[in-house]
């Protein structure tokens, strides 16, 4: 028992501080539930499929998978990336872990270290345009009598 969503299109994220634009692809959204012997597990969300992020200023990118659980065993929230150079077909960088927990990065270098550990990020919160200072069509101000009455 699941329902997948498979997501088009691709987001910019701008750097101000270093005038960089990153453009990068999104993995598709899983909602699943087992069904064993009769008995429903907890539902959960994952992540699956790849995504590449690329700079057009520095030339760097990265090709990214997103693991889904194998129906028997194995882990959920499985992540393995690889980074490269510019002009370089070999990655300097793999990545591996869970993407919502910590991430071990190899180095070509030998060197392995912590990539990131999300459980250790602090939260910050949004900063979103009062609801009557937004357009008829952004999303907060077109989703709000839903938003309002899922509440």
């Amino acid at each position: 028992m699941s329902i997948g969503v498979h997501n088009i299109g691709q987001g910019c994220v701008t750097c101000l501080d270093y005038d960089e634009h990153y453009i990068l692809t999104f993995p598709n959204g899983y909602g699943r539930q087992v069904n064993t012997l009769s008995i429903l597990t907890v539902p959960w969300i994952e992540l699956g499929g790849e995504c590449s992020i690329s700079c057009s200023k520095t030339g760097y990118n990265a090709s990214i998978v997103f693991h889904t659980k194998p129906f028997y065993g194995g882990k959920k929230h499985r992540i393995t990336a690889e980074i490269f150079s510019p002009n370089d077909k070999k990655p300097f960088c793999s990545v591996e872990g869970e993407w919502n927990g910590v991430m071990y990065a190899k180095y070509s270098t030998g060197e392995n270290t912590v990539f990131i550990d999300t459980k250790k990020m602090p939260t910050i919160k949004k900063k979103v345009r009062k609801l009557e200072d937004q357009e008829d069509f952004e999303s907060r101000c077109l989703w709000k009598d839903v938003t309002y009455n899922l509440k």
